[in-house]
């Protein structure tokens, strides 16, 4: 009999070499570099605690998360970017769900794109992972695209409609620089001339895509384009796409999208939980929240970037938005839960609060259409 286990571990060794093996020079600092890292990791949680007495937008003004070139989570002391931290969970840690992988089903996303086209309000469509399509009025707005497969995850969603029969893109939003969330190949898809809306850095990153019709923000400064307004709010993220640089060399966030179409919609991206969501949601009201569920558990190693479906709830009702809808499942299985869990796992939390007439639940391809 297989050892699923055993395979598992040897395929992350054998892919992760090349980045393991750069990553490791880390390990070898002199003494006197990693004691300057404990100074600053100490001086980081004292700051940290300052700045949790201070409103969002206060924080954000003071640019308290700017930090020497770079970027902090004020909401967190989580180490980001651990090697061996990483490899103890893939490598050391019980897996308690491998029984349940072989339910795990591959489905074919085909999406029907003229129902969205002849809507005339918002709509919003489930296409990959953590992408959405959000019509609004006459305005396309693409949240990180991720059209293909990721790295040598499994693909449980390849999409099989012609990309090219996609509504013509307006605005491209990036929520932050993991390889799921900003893919290389998924915006060469979308053309040059396209708008980008990121956090503040990535310049590397679109100067090879030639992408340079871009819009940069910090936390709270929006974007306006007639009535609509697209505004980066604070999230407890982090962000990192190489481990030579190191994390946070770019900013990360979730947004709030104030429609033409009289709607609001808070896309929240990748988030721990942290205890400012009420404050999120005394920007407007908010007719849809979006929540990205997927890769939270094990929960010693997942708690620190990722929320579970217990938090999304808590989070969904801290906001007060009037409805939710999750995604970043399904797709690939980035976490030890398999992909199929998160849809079923809300389901119950929302009926535990007996609110699971809020929840929208789409499966890849499918359009929630907000009334007109």
């Amino acid at each position: 009999m297989l050892n699923i286990k055993s395979i598992n571990r040897r395929l992350f060794l054998k892919n992760s070499l090349k980045w393991g093996n750069r990553a490791f020079l880390f390990s070898l600092l002199p003494s006197s570099d990693m004691h300057k890292h404990a100074m600053a990791t100490q001086q980081e949680n004292i700051e940290i605690s300052r700045i949790n007495r201070l409103g969002l937008k206060e924080l954000a003004k003071k640019k308290l998360h700017h930090r020497n070139g770079r970027f902090m989570n004020p909401f967190s002391s989580t180490e980001y970017g651990n090697l061996w931290r990483l490899l103890s969970w893939k490598l050391f840690s019980k897996n308690h769900f491998e029984s349940f992988y072989e339910d795990e089903n591959r489905t074919s996303v085909k999406i029907d794109w003229e129902p969205v086209k002849k809507h005339q309000g918002c709509a919003v469509t489930f296409v990959k992972h953590a992408c959405v399509m959000i019509k609004d009025l006459d305005h396309y707005l693409l949240v990180d695209p991720v059209f293909f497969d990721l790295f040598w995850y499994k693909d449980f969603t390849p999409l099989t409609f012609d990309l090219n029969n996609m509504p013509l893109t307006n605005h491209i939003l990036i929520t932050h620089g993991h390889y799921d969330h900003l893919d290389k190949p998924s915006l060469k898809v979308l053309g040059k001339d396209t708008h980008v809306i990121t956090p503040l850095g990535y310049d590397s990153v679109f100067h090879d895509l030639e992408m340079n019709n871009r819009t940069q923000l910090d936390w709270f400064d929006s974007y306006k384009d007639g009535k609509r307004e697209i505004i980066l709010l604070p999230c407890n993220h982090w962000t990192m796409r190489n481990p030579l640089i190191g994390p946070n060399d770019s900013l990360w966030g979730s947004y709030l999208i104030k429609g033409a179409s009289g709607y609001n919609i808070l896309v929240a991206g990748d988030a721990a939980y942290f205890d400012r969501y009420r404050e999120l949601g005394q920007e407007c009201a908010i007719d849809l929240a979006i929540f990205n569920l997927g890769a939270y558990e094990p929960r010693w190693f997942m708690a620190g970037s990722h929320l579970n479906p217990a938090e999304t709830v808590k989070a969904f009702l801290e906001v007060k938005a009037k409805y939710l809808l999750v995604v970043h499942w399904g797709s690939f299985r980035l976490g030890d839960e398999p992909v199929h869990f998160p849809p079923m796992e809300i389901k119950k939390e929302m009926e535990k609060q007996g609110i699971v007439d809020r929840l929208v639940h789409l499966d890849h391809g499918q359009t929630y259409f907000l009334k007109a």
